[in-house]
């Protein structure tokens, strides 16, 4: 039998941080599904987790806990899948290190997940990027630390607990193939007025401390109502750290970025993750289906010719 508390340990150590190099988001993801997972499994056995063997943490063990989750903790499906996820990555691990336990593995392997109505991915087309670039005042110094912060989040699609940990000296500028030299110039600009030491934050407050996250969701929803007169698009969309994050996805995408590289920038552990963005822009659908139409056939949306196939069609 092997225990759990090793391989475990190994798999965060060893796989997550030092193979996959995975993010602190991610790692912190990981390690919430599994203080939950044992929390239950010594509920039901009565075992404690240092004791507890991957055998006891079986298939059957595993669908009560996601059960548990829905039911008990009103978690949603998509939360669900996500803590599955993190169990079936372990047992990936798992199987090539302790092939001893395969039936177990297997079985807790064709757990499926659960179907769920997949959200739309809200983020700023560009015209709604230029409003609200426009939107701060760039005859302050406020006005112009938060529109290098907010070129800064839509062209590199930076998490804002990143954001927020940037020093003066992480800034390298050069010729980056994702970042326009607009806003190259607009952080040379920044960085020349900010003129800290390389440890200092790079969006200081006005009393020279980080930025915190909080404040950054409050600037960015400021900035968006303040946009909205110039662009009324905008009022139908609740624009925050992380619909700039599904921005700078989708001018990715819109350059021709390919999948796997896109989870790389953004700091997925996986890709499948990212493929949200190719189910998220009716052009990039709309040049997929030219790029399939039979030879002869001029591309376009199809229409059905008779009103009782458009019914069943819609259907």
């Amino acid at each position: 039998m092997t225990a759990v508390a090793p391989a475990l340990q190994a798999f965060f150590t060893d796989r997550l941080i030092t193979q996959r190099n995975a993010s602190p988001q991610t790692i912190a993801a990981y390690r919430d599904t599994f203080r939950l997972l044992l929390r239950f499994a010594h509920d039901q056995t009565g075992k404690q987790p240092f004791e507890l063997d991957i055998d006891d943490l079986d298939a059957p063990l595993i669908g009560a806990f996601l059960i548990h989750l829905e039911r008990d903790r009103g978690n949603s499906p998509r939360t669900r899948n996500a803590r599955l996820g993190a169990i079936h990555s372990f047992y990936r691990f798992a199987a090539l290190e302790h092939p001893e336990h395969a039936h177990t593995i297997a079985r807790v392997m064709a757990i499926p997940t659960k179907r769920h109505q997949r959200s739309t991915v809200s983020y700023l087309d560009l015209t709604e990027i230029k409003a609200l670039l426009a939107a701060p005042d760039s005859r302050t110094w406020l006005g112009r630390r938060d529109r290098a912060l907010l070129a800064l989040m839509i062209q590199t699609g930076v998490r804002v607990s990143e954001l927020t940990g940037l020093h003066v000296g992480d800034v390298h500028l050069g010729t980056g193939r994702h970042i326009t030299g607009e806003t190259v110039a607009l952080l040379r600009q920044w960085l020349t007025e900010r003129a800290g030491a390389p440890g200092d934050p790079l969006f200081p407050t006005r009393q020279g401390q980080p930025l915190s996250r909080y404040t950054v969701g409050l600037l960015i929803s400021k900035y968006t109502d303040a946009a909205v007169a110039g662009c009324p698009s905008l009022m139908a969309k609740r624009v925050t750290p992380h619909t700039m994050r599904h921005t700078a996805a989708m001018l990715w995408r819109a350059k021709g970025v390919d999948i796997a590289t896109i989870a790389l920038l953004l700091g997925h552990e996986s890709s499948q993750t990212t493929h949200i963005y190719e189910h998220a822009d009716p052009a990039l659908k709309e040049e997929a289906i030219a790029r399939t139409a039979p030879l002869g056939v001029k591309p376009g949306r199809y229409r059905p010719s008779d009103t009782l196939l458009a019914f069943l069609d819609g259907l």
